[in-house]
């Protein structure tokens, strides 16, 4: 059965009310309901932007997501699929490649504005440690190369006794 990650909306006193939703981001089989039993609920997301906590008055809002990464990280791992709208929020965060990257004649300045730092193409690998010659795999050689030569053709692997 196919597992989805997806919104759920929240349906308890203190939580949803009319026209304040309140999200949370949960994994459950592709054919139930959106507001079923969740098999697990790996976040929350609040879709009205509010002031943070202690934030000055006049201050930017935010939209408020929490995620259990290591959770989201995991069930990704094994196949579930994301909704488009918890792609979305799971790429604001890092764990995901943005799916719909913007076009025109800006896209260069656009992709450095969203790219996270887990999205940055990792450094090429210099010859050195293409070819094995680090400090691990060189202090490997010399230490199998010196005791090589301690015991080396003493034995037969037919005939132990066999010098």
């Amino acid at each position: 059965m196919v597992l989805k990650l997806r919104l759920s909306r929240v349906s308890t006193p203190g939580g949803a009310k009319r026209h304040h939703p309140r999200y949370n981001i949960v994994l459950a089989h592709a054919r139930t309901a959106r507001d079923s039993k969740p098999l697990e609920v790996l976040g929350t997301y609040n879709p009205i932007p509010e002031l943070p906590v202690g934030a000055e008055e006049g201050g930017r809002k935010v939209k408020d997501i929490k995620v259990d990464v290591s959770r989201a990280k995991y069930w990704l791992g094994v196949g579930a699929q994301p909704s488009d709208t918890v792609w979305r929020l799971l790429s604001m965060i890092g764990l995901l490649e943005p799916k719909y990257l913007p076009t025109g004649p800006q896209t260069e300045k656009a992709l450095k504005a969203v790219r996270f730092p887990t999205h940055q193409p990792r450094p090429a690998k210099s010859s050195a440690a293409l070819s094995g010659a680090g400090p691990v795999t060189s202090a490997i050689r010399d230490n199998t190369s010196s005791q090589a030569g301690i015991g080396a053709g003493t034995t037969s692997p037919q005939d132990p006794n066999e010098a």
